[in-house]
């Protein structure tokens, strides 16, 4: 490449450049008002530029306020035109619960009763009514919201559907109806089919081999000599999974027990650890009203149980009598526990000091909850008699202070019964407050404690 050669004559009003074998001949002047016209050029752009944005900047803010005082003022008349709707809508209930007072009440008698045999089982919130049908997969088990779908199915027939566990083999316990969208579980699925001849051979057979199941079970947990209780064994309908169901006092370590199990049954295997009022649930038996248990029957949930609830209906607190096969507090103290306790708000406590409507007073010998009367013993004419007067016709003077007029014999006794009735107490809240939601961890390794072995002999 030519190296260019460059020379410059200063003359007043022109130079020469020489490039090469070109020379060029440049007027100084007209270069200079070249240049400087070229500057100004740029920088008439540069400034024009800039009023264009700044134009586009005031232009957008204008759009931008017209805008919102657009909004301003559609959320303005929407207020209006609300309240307006409102304001008849009021108009037009209120005319119209005037014309139909009795339609009104028996609509809402209709829907309270529907709301008392739901289920609730919460999900979205939201006041729309779905189309459903309850279905439940085990004796006196919890009952699940499937959508029919056009099967036209009623109580008592059998369906298949999908659930979490696989497909399932479930019973209808409720004719199709419309509830509330919050009390279902979302995604609602649908009913697949309603369960044929085949179907329910089908599940006929998997009860049979439930046996087996069970049988085999137990073998594999006597051979591996493991410390738990089989209980029941369970197929689900598509033979996807067997579920083994057992109670143990502890962790149970079970993990080469599912290996054996599952190159026996060649499917999935799931052992669950479960309570004693489970195992009672599963099992059933007979209560000591003679009659078959309530969470056998139909009781489909367990609900919490307090001692404060036989003390507040007069029963005995010896925890062999309100104790149930399970060995914990018979769940039938619940069903009138409410209706004691508004009943004995107004009542007063044996050992009180009281006075009738006739001026006598005289301390509470005993109480009757349900007809509302209250046994007092008086002192007339210097004998003493036993007065019984209503709870309306009395005043309370004093309380009884608490533990008096009692020897340390009863209190001793009443000590140890207290002792065993905590006990008790104490176990029913920790299954109730789901102590065995953390079952599947119990079974791991106490990896902890074998850390802490490795410490000490790492120390020594």
């Amino acid at each position: 490449m030519d190296t260019i050669k460059y020379t410059e004559i200063k003359q007043e009003s022109s130079r020469i450049e020489i490039h090469g074998d070109n020379v060029e001949v440049i007027d100084v002047a007209q270069a200079e008002v070249r240049k400087i016209e070229i500057v100004a050029a740029a920088q008439a752009k540069a400034i024009a530029m800039k009023e264009e944005e700044t134009a586009a900047a005031e232009s957008s803010e204008e759009e931008t306020a017209a805008a919102e005082e657009a909004a301003e003022a559609e959320e303005a008349a929407e207020a209006e035109e609300a309240a307006e709707a409102e304001e008849s809508a009021v108009a037009e209930e209120s005319a119209e619960e005037k014309s139909t007072e009795e339609d009104t009440a028996a609509e809402e008698n209709s829907e309270a009763e529907e709301e008392a045999e739901d289920s609730p089982i919460p999900a979205v919130d939201s006041d729309e009514k779905v189309h459903v049908i309850g279905v439940r997969f085990r004796t006196a088990g919890k009952i699940y919201f499937f959508d029919p779908g056009e099967w036209e199915v009623r109580h008592g027939c059998h369906v298949i559907v999908e659930t979490a566990r696989g497909i399932e083999y479930g019973t209808v316990v409720g004719l199709p109806m419309d509830v509330k969208a919050s009390k279902v579980t979302q995604p609602l699925k649908e009913v697949i089919r309603i369960a044929t001849l085949e179907d329910n051979e089908i599940e006929r057979s998997n009860r049979e081999r439930e046996k087996e199941a069970y049988r085999i079970c137990q073998e594999k947990i006597l051979a591996h000599g493991l410390d738990m209780k089989l209980i029941n064994a369970e197929y689900t309908f598509d033979n996807s999974k067997v579920l083994f169901y057992f109670t143990a006092d502890g962790r149970v370590d079970f993990r080469d027990l599912v290996k054996d199990l599952a190159s026996v049954f060649r499917t999935r295997i799931e052992l669950r650890q479960i309570g004693v009022r489970d195992e009672t649930k599963i099992l059933g038996g007979y209560g000591i009203c003679g009659r078959p248990l309530c969470c056998h029957t139909w009781m489909s949930d367990f609900i919490p149980v307090s001692i404060k609830m036989a003390k507040e209906q007069n029963l005995s607190l010896n925890p062999g009598k309100i104790s149930g096969v399970c060995g914990r507090l018979m769940c039938c103290l619940k069903n009138e526990a409410d209706t004691y306790e508004e009943l004995n708000r107004t009542l007063p406590k044996v050992g009180d000091e009281v006075q009738g409507n006739d001026g006598l007073s005289g301390q509470v010998e005993s109480v009757n909850v349900l007809r509302q009367t209250v046994r007092i013993l008086v002192e007339v004419d210097d004998e003493k008699e036993f007065h019984e007067y209503h709870v309306n016709d009395l005043t309370i003077l004093r309380r009884r202070r608490r533990g008096g007029n009692r020897t340390r014999k009863d209190n001793a006794m009443d000590s140890k019964e207290a002792q065993e009735l905590e006990k008790l107490e104490s176990q029913e809240r920790q299954e109730s407050r789901g102590d065995n939601k953390n079952r599947g961890n119990k079974n791991r390794p106490n990896r902890n404690k074998n850390r802490r072995k490795q410490e000490n002999n790492n120390a020594q």
